[in-house]
């Protein structure tokens, strides 16, 4: 339920209707709004009884919500969130088309450091690097660990650039916020709860991505843990669903981005790379992406594909990735013009 106050509302009306909610066993949240102030009830399973608060003072509608998700539907949140990352750059709302860019995995300094400088060069503000990776097979490179997290601590200092890696478990959590700008939350463990709960009690922006088979709800659901803790710095990534086609490594579902973008005020970007699979399938699917009107895109981005470590069949080279770069731009600026 979402209780909205009117205009004029003071602030020990606001306070008597926190109060209340309290009173009856859920929690409030006040989610204030350029003209008036809106008071979250949460932590019901089903419909709530509005009947303690007609009449109160200074309300001005009480809209019952049913979606499992609340804090992240723009029926709590009218406005789009704009998601800060480092102080400067922006993802959300009109800003700019974001890129986020880089190899799958950090393989060693010289490929962190040559990638990095590369990007920074043609004004790309996020480097992506895995320290730690996630493999269906144990067989596979897993990442350098905490060293990984050390060479991308040093590329942001010394080259001047934001980073953002995966962080696969509770207690990992406080160790990467050290080092990066952004956690991420990869496919594999976006229903991982107590991971979830503890990103959400950091400052630190996260990027969320769609799990392998997950539904929209379930999704937004996920993304409901991490803002019920407190952080509201979240960003989606559409990365490709799992269904009965094996022509490309994921299925695309770029239809998901105009969808999301009118129940959630959250910001959503799209991962062409782990959707498509295949390096010559990222350009087209990276502008489609621009044209439904994703907020930015993360981009595999590697100095040597054919000798990666992890992802190169998807990885653009530097200079498949530089022309495409200003493909994204020339449309960005065209879709402006509609």
């Amino acid at each position: 339920m979402l209780i909205v106050m009117h205009h004029s509302a003071l602030g020990k009306d606001v306070e008597k209707v926190k109060k209340t909610i309290s009173s009856i066993g859920f929690k409030a949240v006040a989610i204030p709004g350029a003209e008036r102030t809106a008071i979250g009830v949460i932590g019901n399973q089903g419909w709530v009884d509005d009947t303690p608060f007609r009449g109160m003072k200074g309300i001005l509608e009480i809209i019952h919500v049913t979606k499992p998700y609340k804090l992240v539907s723009r029926d709590f949140h009218p406005a789009d969130t704009v998601v800060k990352i480092g102080g400067k750059t922006k993802v959300g709302g009109k800003s700019p088309f974001l890129l986020i860019a880089g190899p799958c995995a950090v393989e060693d300094r010289k490929q962190t450091f040559r990638t990095a400088r590369f990007l920074k060069k043609i004004g790309v503000p996020v480097l992506r690097g895995g320290a730690y990776k996630p493999r269906t097979s144990p067989h596979s490179f897993q990442g350098l660990r905490e060293e990984g997290l050390e060479i991308l601590s040093s590329v942001g200092e010394e080259v001047g650039i934001l980073t953002i890696t995966e962080v696969m478990s509770p207690e990992h959590v406080g160790l990467v916020s050290e080092h990066v700008d952004v956690l991420q939350i990869g496919a594999r463990n976006m229903q991982n709860y107590d991971l979830l709960k503890e990103v959400g009690k950091t400052r630190k922006p996260v990027l969320l991505k769609r799990g392998l088979s997950a539904t929209v709800e379930e999704w937004l659901a996920s993304a409901e843990y991490i803002l019920l803790e407190g952080n509201p710095e979240v960003v989606l990534c559409e990365r490709g669903i799992r269904t009965f086609e094996t022509a490309t490594r994921n299925t695309a579902d770029l239809s998901v981005i105009t969808l999301v973008k009118a129940i959630s005020h959250l910001p959503v970007i799209f991962d062409p790379s782990h959707a498509t699979g295949k390096r010559n399938l990222v350009p087209s699917m990276a502008l489609a992406s621009v044209a439904a009107g994703a907020h930015g895109a993360m981009i595999e981005v590697h100095p040597d594909p054919e000798h990666a470590l992890s992802d190169g069949p998807q990885s653009l080279n530097f200079r498949e990735f530089e022309r495409l770069r200003k493909q994204i731009g020339a449309l960005e600026g065209f879709m402006k013009t509609l």
